[in-house]
């Protein structure tokens, strides 16, 4: 099965990148911002609908940045094969969710339900200066942080 995935690379005006950092099933990752695709859904509807129910934030989907030319199978389900694409976006608003300045900061309140459901995450912002490859768990975050640290994606 191909799974389709859609993730947003957003820099503010302080010229930093957003990621997410994710405690997936024992994993941390820390992966571009966004998900999976739906049925019957666009990708830029996809990506709209990730950042609301993500972050409560409201975005614009500007130009089509990368998308997967290379086999990548699934970190999660082994016979998956996963196809990734990737926009620029812009916050319509500013962001009222909680954005760390540390990676994997979850609190008591989030281990709580990360017991359960077994996945939790946060944001946070990675300075341009500091920002590369290396900071980015997956595989092809990893080619598309290459892009971002060139300048293809501003």
């Amino acid at each position: 099965m191909i799974n389709v995935r859609v993730y947003g690379i957003l820099i503010n005006e302080q010229n930093q990148i957003l990621v997410s950092d994710e405690l997936i099933r024992g994993m941390h990752i820390t992966k571009f911002c966004g998900g999976g695709l739906e049925e019957g859904e666009g990708t830029r509807d996809c990506l709209k609908r990730e950042f609301m129910e993500e972050m409560n934030l409201e975005v614009e989907i500007r130009e089509h940045i990368y998308t997967t030319d290379f086999y990548q199978p699934s970190a999660f389900r082994k016979d998956d094969q996963i196809l990734s694409i990737y926009y620029n976006v812009t916050p319509l608003k500013a962001i009222a969710i909680k954005v760390s300045n540390k990676p994997f900061d979850f609190d008591a309140a989030q281990m709580r339900i990360y017991e359960t459901t077994q996945q939790i995450e946060n944001f946070r912002f990675i300075s341009f200066i500091d920002f590369n490859e290396s900071c980015m768990t997956l595989p092809i975050d990893k080619v598309v942080a290459k892009l971002v640290k060139k300048g293809i994606v501003l």
